[in-house]
């Protein structure tokens, strides 16, 4: 720029300095449109720095969020990191969008007007700029950790009945109670997983085999709190009341009060499905979901499997709800504070792959796995029954303690 008035600065000089006639008038009429447009070029190159500016300060924003767990706190935290970059009078709100894709990538646009010096004589009195950056974060599971977290605090909040064997490698399970006593195990069962960590230090072992029990251990306690975005529920419903037919298939949508009759196929195309009271499965059914999302907007909200069940589900790889195969409202106080209980009973065979997101839930347990589930469960409270459960910790989500970042990066 400042090449540019050195440039036009002499010429403009040696025109006022000619003392011709003919020349001077018509140097009196094209000195406006001299200044103008030299001055224009000026105005056009500030704003051309300005951007660049903003450019470097928006790509500095986003790599920051993106690090963040969700859309919520990674818009808060580039509007703090872009806070003292802007003009003061600017409306931040307004000008910044910040947006998350499917990738799990996340975009910041930034629109801005930047005031001109010259081109005010022509009318024109600020240039607007717009910057959009794109970020992703790179994240990694954790060498070992929790596939099971029981969050309540009450006595007995794991009771492990004769029959019940869940085996696991790498799979731990936390225990938050801290209460007299924090689990019961009678004889006749089986633990065998990673880590068995109880926060607190008195339970009642009648039994059983319980492998790398750690009694007085610390807990990292709910490991989605807040982090997964809740759906709007609309009043519509996608499907409601009875179906018959051996073959149903059902598309993403609210399903209001849905029972089947018999004992037909269902299939889940993928996408979320919102379970709006109870929905009935009845005894010697199928159920294939993949690629597929279950929300609860209440605890009243299930689905209700009669026994002898196989079911098949994993959670999407991609999209909003990535990695998260079921779970339930817990902005709502009120419904927090109404646990309910939550039965699996696919006790013809299940395999689930993703999040089980259930705080809420008292959750029974009387499954049989075909193969290996890859899960992350978090309940209030756990019954282990007949089941012979083969589990792993499941690393696919976007958030919880199951992955972490291991490095953040633009991609545009």
């Amino acid at each position: 720029m400042r090449r540019l008035i050195n440039i036009i600065a002499p010429r403009i000089y040696h025109i006022l300095r000619d003392t011709g006639g003919n020349f001077a008038i018509a140097t009196a009429l094209a000195l406006p449109v001299l200044l103008t447009t030299a001055g224009g070029a000026i105005d056009f190159a500030q704003a051309s720095f300005e951007r660049s500016r903003l450019q470097g300060a928006l790509d500095a924003a986003v790599l920051s969020a993106v690090a963040k767990p969700d859309i919520s706190s990674q818009r808060r935290e580039a509007l703090r990191f872009l806070t003292d970059t802007v003009p003061e009078e600017t409306d931040l709100d307004n000008a910044l969008v910040v947006a998350g894709n499917a990738d799990g990538s996340l975009t910041g646009t930034y629109a801005q007007a930047v005031p001109t010096n010259f081109l005010g004589l022509v009318g024109i009195h600020t240039i607007d700029v717009k910057v959009r950056s794109t970020a992703i974060a790179n994240r990694n599971a954790k060498p070992s950790g929790a596939c099971i977290y029981v969050l309540g605090n009450v006595s007995q909040a794991v009771l492990i009945n004769s029959g019940a064997n869940v085996q696991s490698e790498k799979c731990g399970v936390e225990v938050s109670s801290t209460q007299n006593p924090a689990f019961i195990m009678n004889s006749g069962a089986a633990i065998d997983t990673a880590s068995f960590c109880v926060a607190g230090t008195q339970y009642i072992k009648n039994g059983g085999t319980l492998s790398n029990l750690k009694p007085g251990c610390k807990v990292s306690g709910d490991p989605y709190a807040g982090s997964i975005a809740e759906p709007t529920v609309s009043s519509t419903c996608t499907t409601s009341g009875t179906k018959d037919g051996a073959v149903q298939e059902m598309a993403p949508g609210v399903h209001c009060g849905t029972t089947f009759n018999g004992s037909p196929k269902i299939t889940f195309k993928p996408g979320l499905h919102i379970i709006k009271g109870r929905m009935i499965i009845n005894s010697g059914s199928t159920v294939v979901a993949e690629g597929v999302t279950f929300y609860f907007p209440d605890t009243d909200s299930e689905i209700r499997a009669n026994g002898n069940l196989s079911f098949t589900a994993s959670a999407p790889t991609s999209g909003t709800y990535k990695g998260i195969l079921m779970f339930e409202k817990t902005s709502d106080a009120a419904n927090n504070a109404r646990k309910q209980q939550y039965v699996f009973n696919g006790s013809n065979g299940e395999t689930l792959k993703g999040v089980i997101y259930l705080p809420n839930r008292d959750v029974t347990y009387n499954s049989t796995t075909n193969q290996t589930n890859l899960i992350t469960l978090v309940v209030n409270t756990m019954i282990m029954n007949s089941s012979n459960w083969k589990i792993e910790p499941y690393t696919g989500a976007a958030g919880g303690t199951g992955t972490e970042i291991t490095s953040v990066r633009l991609v545009n």
